[in-house]
């Protein structure tokens, strides 16, 4: 576990927030994002990733609810208003937490997800990972009413592993193609992990006409609203 130290994004003098994190590369990727759209906040990173580890090995495990809750618990401790997780594969664990602690607890994806429902039916969900899939498919479902969408959701094969082993080129390329072959039959594709955003930039902008949404940007948005005491819990 690494943390990066409090107003590492700026120098805001709001309200402190914590990001957890399950890969080391996102405090890179949510730093600019925090300053453009919650600049009045004061926000400081956690990286631990053995909680996707564990997660990906084993599926959701009790124990790593459990140390999520100690996370944040020792985040509200630090003066944390809230804590963002920005990892979709552990938002169910997330959840469940949320009634344990005194803080607001946010998953980087539900922004996403309501998006989904309001953008199109034919929702397409793709992710580099088993065990992101079901827990973004049953948050979009949760956003839509019954029967109001089809989902479909895809593994993009090779790419967690082109990032693992550091080729980030492969990993967006595989990416992209995958998007481009979901794109003609479905209304919205859903990008599922945060860290696949760096994608975008790869994907044929002349042959996918739908809209492609990812976490990132609005999963931050929503930290703006602790600046106005508005965030919901």
């Amino acid at each position: 576990m690494t943390a990066a130290p409090a107003g590492a994004a700026g120098n805001g003098t709001g309200p402190r927030v914590c990001l957890l994190h399950t890969v080391a590369a996102l405090p890179a990727v949510f730093d600019p994002l925090l300053r453009e759209l919650a600049p009045g906040v004061r926000p400081y990173h956690v990286v631990d990733e053995s909680l996707l580890a564990d997660t990906v090995a084993h599926g959701p495990l009790a124990r790593t609810t459990a140390r999520i809750a100690a996370y944040i618990t020792q985040a509200a401790a630090a003066g944390a208003e809230a804590v963002l997780v920005t990892c979709s594969s552990i938002g169910a664990a997330a959840e469940q937490v949320r009634p344990l602690v005194g803080i607001p607890v946010l998953r980087v994806d539900e922004p996403m997800a309501a998006a989904a429902v309001r953008t199109g039916s034919r929702i397409a969900v793709l992710a580099t990972l088993e065990s992101t899939l079901a827990p973004t498919a049953d948050l979009v479902r949760r956003q839509a009413a019954p029967g109001a969408i089809s989902l479909t959701t895809s593994v993009c094969p090779g790419s967690y592993a082109a990032r693992a082993a550091g080729d980030l080129a492969r990993h967006d390329a595989l990416i992209a193609d995958e998007a481009h072959r979901l794109a003609a039959d479905h209304d919205v594709l859903v990008l599922a992990q945060a860290s696949m955003a760096t994608a975008l930039g790869r994907l044929p902008q002349e042959a996918i006409t739908v809209p492609v949404l990812t976490s990132t940007r609005s999963g931050v948005a929503q930290l703006a609203a602790l600046t106005r005491r508005e965030l919901p819990t």
